[in-house]
C-alpha cells in the first residue's frame, strides 16, 4: 500500500454520525473533511456495512485528512481485522480510491468488504446511518 494518501473515506461506524467509540476515536484523531460519495454498492454485513465498490450506486459517506496517517491506518486496520496478524481471509481490506469532492478529486484510504455478498441485504440509498439505528455496532 502506498504511503502517499492521507485521506480516509468512511461509510459505515466510523462516521461522526454514527457516534461509537471508534467513530469519537476517529473525529479526535484526523480532520473532518466533510460529506463524500463513492461509487459502489453497500451491503448490510450484521450490525455494519460493507461496501462493494463498482460504477452503478453511490455509497454516502465521510472524508477525513489523515495528519498521522501511518498512525491512525494501524489502528483502524486492527479495528476493521484486516492487519497482517488478523487470520485469513480477512472481512475487510484498505484500498486507495479517488473520491470526488467540492476542491476536486483526492485520493483516500477506504475499507472494502472482501467476502462474497451474495445473501446479504443491499442498503438501496447507499447511506448507512439511517438502518443504524436498528442494530449497528
Amino acid at each position: 500500500m502506498s504511503s502517499d494518501c492521507f485521506h480516509l473515506f468512511v461509510y459505515g461506524t466510523l462516521r461522526p454520525a454514527f457516534g461509537g467509540p471508534m467513530a469519537l476515536w476517529l473525529s479526535r484523531s484526523a480532520r473532518l473533511v466533510g460529506p463524500a460519495m463513492i461509487a459502489g454498492r453497500l451491503y448490510r454485513v450484521a450490525d455494519y456495512p460493507g461496501l462493494v465498490p463498482g460504477p452503478t450506486g453511490q455509497v454516502h459517506g465521510d472524508l477525513f485528512a489523515l495528519a498521522d496517517a501511518a498512525a491512525v491506518l494501524a489502528m483502524l486496520d486492527d479495528y476493521e481485522e484486516c492487519a497482517a496478524h488478523h487470520p485469513h481471509p480477512q472481512e475487510y481490506r484498505r484500498e486507495a480510491v479517488i473520491v470526488p469532492t467540492a476542491a476536486g478529486p483526492a485520493r483516500a484510504w477506504v475499507y472494502i468488504y472482501n467476502h462474497d455478498v451474495a445473501g446479504l441485504p443491499l442498503i438501496a440509498d447507499g447511506d448507512f446511518l439511517p438502518c443504524a439505528g436498528d442494530g449497528g455496532r
